[in-house]
């Protein structure tokens, strides 16, 4: 009958590998440690080192300075109008904003290097098809950021105070509620 051949494996010692490796690293990777060193005593130098240990030191302080700004209104205020803007942003084709940041300049400079237009042709330069098709989009704007400014209901008005308080009278949750 067959015999088991029996595997003696010796055991896997992780902690010296460990050491193996660490002893090797300084030879493998010395370009990168050299520029390691050099990065260190760069923020060493310009006290950068020790401004991150005093704010690691006075975590908690700051921590609560910083909270306590993100609580103001203002920072509430700044942190709504930002997320609105990128929406914006985010929404604008990039060929669009190319064009703009192009347009600028040139119009910029061409304003500088020529007199100034006379009447007639910045009237003609208004009833072109391109500068038309602007001041729609404009308009269109202009126009419902007035309709925004517009008076606005009794029922408006209480509901937006609600919104930036971010508190409602009990009796109306309650009359929602039913």
């Amino acid at each position: 009958m067959a015999q088991p051949i029996r595997l003696g494996l010796t055991p896997r010692d992780a902690r010296a590998e460990l050491q193996t490796r660490l002893q090797n690293a300084p030879l493998q990777h010395a370009e990168a440690l050299l520029s390691a060193y050099e990065l260190l005593q760069g923020l060493h130098d310009r006290g950068v080192l020790d401004l991150l240990r005093g704010g690691l030191g006075s975590s908690d302080k700051v921590l609560t300075i910083l909270v306590d700004a993100a609580k103001t209104p203002e920072a509430i205020v700044a942190s709504r109008n930002l997320l609105i803007l990128s929406k914006i942003v985010f929404s604008l084709k990039p060929e669009l904003l190319e064009n703009i940041s192009k347009a600028v300049p040139d119009s910029l400079a061409r304003a500088r290097e020529q007199k100034p237009l006379s009447l007639w042709q910045m009237f003609k330069k208004l009833c072109g098809k391109d500068t038309r098709r602007a001041l729609s989009a404009m308009l269109g704007v202009l126009e419902s950021f007035g309709k925004s400014l517009g008076p606005r209901s009794a029922a408006e008005l209480h509901r937006a105070e609600s919104d930036l308080t971010g508190m409602e009278p009990v009796a109306e949750l309650a009359g929602r509620a039913q």
